[in-house]
């Protein structure tokens, strides 16, 4: 299956199921009733910040658009067969998902040469920690760049307003693991604005 198209059709599939029309979405996500009715027909990817829009408006974590059926214990994806989403030079696979009471969310980013993980900053609840596996990336957390290498990490606080660049001339592939617990209290169910 077309991954946009499984992304797409999962995120009308929660939609549904918590009874919001599109509009409703629109209005819970910031987003436009076009843009979610584009990426729930699979004719558009979702961009990270819109993922991000999406998963709080929807009260789920960003992994839940990306679930395979099945939640066991132990979950296994073979390189090839990853879910995930991509635009305009960015390119975010989800590394796991589907435990009972996950906690944690695993992700890996591809930036082109030039890109960034988003338009403008953005901020949500929770903890992030990015690893780059490959090439330069410009980190900026709350007006504070960070360059970091191969091998560098950043662990902080998500609810800082925070943008991933890449600058190089490589493609930059980075390790994210979201935390959007807080306590025992999901943060994914607090609106960050």
């Amino acid at each position: 299956m077309n991954e946009k198209l499984a992304v797409g059709q999962r995120i009308r599939e929660l939609r549904t199921k918590q009874g919001l029309s599109l509009r409703a979405l629109a209005k819970l996500s910031r987003l436009s009733t076009n843009a979610i009715s584009l990426i729930e027909r699979g004719d558009n990817s979702p961009t990270v910040s819109s993922l991000h829009s999406l998963a709080s408006a929807l009260a789920v974590p960003i992994t839940a658009f990306f679930e395979q059926q099945g939640n066991g214990q132990v979950i296994h994806l073979k390189k090839d067969r990853r879910p995930m989403s991509e635009t305009a030079g960015v390119r975010m696979e989800n590394l796991g998902s589907g435990l009972p009471n996950q906690q944690i969310e695993p992700f890996l980013m591809t930036i082109e040469p030039g890109g960034s993980s988003t338009s403008s900053q953005i901020t949500h609840p929770g903890e992030e920690f990015v690893y780059v596996m490959r090439g330069t990336l410009l980190c900026t957390i709350n007006d504070r760049d960070f360059g970091l290498e191969e091998g560098d990490s950043l662990l902080f606080m998500a609810s800082q307003p925070h943008i991933y660049r890449n600058l190089g001339t490589t493609a930059a592939q980075i390790l994210i693991i979201f935390q959007p617990m807080v306590g025992q209290v999901m943060a994914h169910q607090h609106h960050p604005e």
